[in-house]
């Protein structure tokens, strides 16, 4: 049976989110972030040398890197569901929104948190790049949703990837969405869905999700 090891208000909820939607049997064990560092505690640092989350474990194997778990997920338990095979006609978008989240707009999130944090003059150079590239990844988010109902056109592992970026995120990087209807109306059938609503209730009970 898989263990997922869920460091709460992070990365490590698509994982839980992706196997309450696939049915799979698995164990969950919650730890809490320091209330001082809001860092991962040092047992959950200790289960994988990158120190991150998520963590799993299934037998043997003991896998970090949310991309990574979903793929292994998907190939070893997901019979073919939610994901895009080569032939069919949307496979490079699916792929293209699969790697989107952490490859484009979590990470200009991230930036965007540090230069928040030091504090810089808004004119900053630096700053004015950084914003600007993120609302260039917002907005094709939003003109990608206002094109399909979901990123890949029906719900998949791209929509599991990317959903955290524009929730629980913000909590760390607050973001204001109203700029950009698609994505607001895209969160609101994300947080309808059976699946998600249990994994963040069993994953993160006392956290409301940032679905406005």
């Amino acid at each position: 049976m898989l263990t997922i090891h869920h460091l709460g208000k992070s990365q490590s909820e698509r994982i839980v989110w992706l196997c309450e939607k696939l049915g799979l049997p698995y164990e969950l064990k919650c730890y809490a972030r320091d209330p001082v560092t809001i860092l991962a505690p040092p047992e959950y640092k200790a289960l994988h040398p990158a120190g991150t989350a998520p963590v799993i474990a299934d037998g043997d194997v003991v896998l970090a890197e949310s991309g990574a778990v979903v793929e292994y997920i998907l190939a070893k338990y997901g019979a073919g569901r939610l994901a895009l095979g080569p032939e069919h006609p949307d496979f490079a978008t699916y792929l293209y929104w699969f790697h989107f989240s952490n490859g484009n707009l979590q990470p200009n999130m991230g930036r965007n948190m540090v230069l928040r944090r030091l504090d810089l003059a808004p004119d900053n150079a630096v700053v004015r790049a950084m914003k600007g590239r993120l609302d260039h990844a917002l907005a094709m988010l939003e003109t990608r949703l206002g094109e399909a109902e979901y990123l890949a056109g029906p719900f998949t592992a791209a929509d599991v990837m990317t959903v955290f970026s524009l929730t629980t995120m913000r909590i760390f990087m607050p973001l204001d969405l109203a700029p950009y209807p698609n994505i607001l109306a895209y969160l609101q059938r994300i947080g309808g869905r059976e699946g998600y609503r249990r994994a963040m209730a069993k994953g993160d009970p006392d956290l409301v999700p940032l679905l406005t």
